[in-house]
């Protein structure tokens, strides 16, 4: 229909008329050409909050290549958090969770009782933490039996020293308590001490490997926990090998998900002239494969990637100790990443928007004066300390044309953003702003 009209306003010239209309459909082509490198430079609106949506956007507007303002050689620069930020749920402990069921360690059992010992004090964990007998347990008693355990697996294992198969080895008492037993101590030792303490211990299991064996066995951990189910999920070691720390039983999270919000704000940062950062607790391979390979949506430049980073020997083997050449990336420690490592390529300016959601990206997210956007995804975090305080300021200000910080909420059932600031817990159904 629409060639015959253009037809007819040729006049009777066939060929004229054909002309135009190709004419007409080349500058139509252009025109959607136009419009998609337009759209890519905006925001999709996705399950943002409305508030916190309408922010984004004009911060990229006002701080973008096209902005008046705009220096190429001083970028401006966004930082964010990765686990429970850019993702849900934490693929360092999917990852941990990963290795252990695949028992993908390259330690001797002396190695490993020393990269479970490592750094950790001697005192009982917390009550929490007792037995199922209700006795305290401590370091010393369980690495006695993690070690028993590990020692076994490790004569037993073809993927070691031995020559049973992985499904063999599963079907053993051993290898059921040693995987209770040491996710069980994760969470005791995060639970019990300082995240100077906790957050490096975990990525102490990765000793005896090289960078490459740790992105290839994240790679293949994040394949699974983005098709595993989001569920809670509970190991108890076996009751007739309780060992010196007895029996003992740990519930945790399973699945992580990609969040599209996330992946499109980062693309848009990008293609805006707004360089994007990620800046986490998790061991760095752990990290680099999920934010720069292009398969999961996230493209950063790999040297855009800053994380806990491990001492490696002169042939590149991971030691259980940390580089001393960086800061914990937790806590403080995040900002004086953001300072000396980020804020160089910046001309030592400070960055417009930073993105996290736990005590650890507190200090990040209160530290820099000229901050235009804090953004905090709502986990329900305790208002009383840390990032709570910073969630209930965000509550206090919405709305308002004081407003720094901004919440938004998510579905841990379903793995994705909600259009709000309330949040629905794993296993519960109704979304809630604040923590009670």
């Amino acid at each position: 229909m629409k060639k015959k009209g253009i037809v007819l306003l040729c006049g009777a010239v066939l060929l004229l008329g054909a002309c135009q209309a190709q004419g007409t459909e080349t500058k139509s082509s252009d025109t959607a050409t136009s419009q998609t490198t337009q759209d890519n430079q905006v925001l999709e609106k996705g399950n943002w909050e409305s508030t916190l949506y309408t922010r984004l956007s004009k911060l990229i507007e006002e701080n973008g290549k096209m902005s008046s303002g705009y220096d190429e050689s001083k970028k401006p620069y966004a930082v964010f958090d990765w686990d429970n930020t850019t993702v849900i749920n934490d693929i360092g402990e999917a990852t941990f969770t990963y290795q252990i069921s695949n028992l993908a360690f390259k330690m001797t059992p002396d190695q490993f009782n020393e990269a479970i010992r490592n750094g950790l004090p001697e005192d009982d964990f917390k009550e929490e933490f007792n037995n199922t007998d209700g006795e305290a347990v401590n370091i010393n008693k369980i690495a006695t039996d993690l070690v028993s355990d590990y020692t076994f697996l490790y004569n037993e294992y073809s993927g070691m020293k031995g020559s049973k198969s992985l499904d063999e080895v599963k079907k053993s008492a051993e290898f059921k308590d040693f995987s209770a037993k040491l996710r069980y101590l994760y969470e005791a030792v995060g639970g019990t001490f300082s995240s100077d303490i906790s957050y490096p211990w975990v990525t102490y299991l990765y000793a005896g490997m090289t960078s490459e064996e740790v992105e290839t066995l994240t790679e293949k951990s994040i394949d699974f926990a983005l098709k595993d189910d989001l569920v809670y999920e509970t190991w108890e070691s076996p009751s007739d090998l309780k060992g010196q720390a007895g029996q003992v039983s740990v519930t945790f999270k399973r699945g992580v998900r990609s969040v599209k919000e996330m992946q499109n704000l980062y693309k848009t940062l990008m293609d805006n002239g707004i360089d994007v950062y990620v800046c986490s607790a998790s061991y760095y391979d752990v990290i680099v494969p999920y934010a720069t390979n292009s398969k999961y949506g996230y493209n950063v430049p790999k040297d855009h990637v800053f994380a806990m980073r491990l001492e490696k020997d002169d042939k590149g083997v991971i030691q259980s100790k940390l580089d001393a050449n960086y800061a914990q990336t937790q806590g403080e420690g995040k900002t004086k990443t953001i300072k000396e490592l980020m804020a160089v390529n910046h001309d030592g300016a400070e960055p417009i928007l930073i993105g996290g959601d736990s005590n650890g990206d507190y200090a990040m997210l209160k530290d820099f004066p000229d901050l235009q956007v804090g953004l905090i995804f709502n986990l329900l975090r305790d208002p009383n300390k840390g990032i709570g305080l910073l969630a209930q300021e965000a509550a206090d200000t919405y709305e308002k044309e004081n407003e720094k910080y901004f919440l938004q909420g998510r579905d841990e059932n379903k793995g994705v953003l909600i259009s709000g600031r309330e949040t629905i817990k794993l296993d519960k159904t109704e979304a809630k702003l604040m923590r009670e």
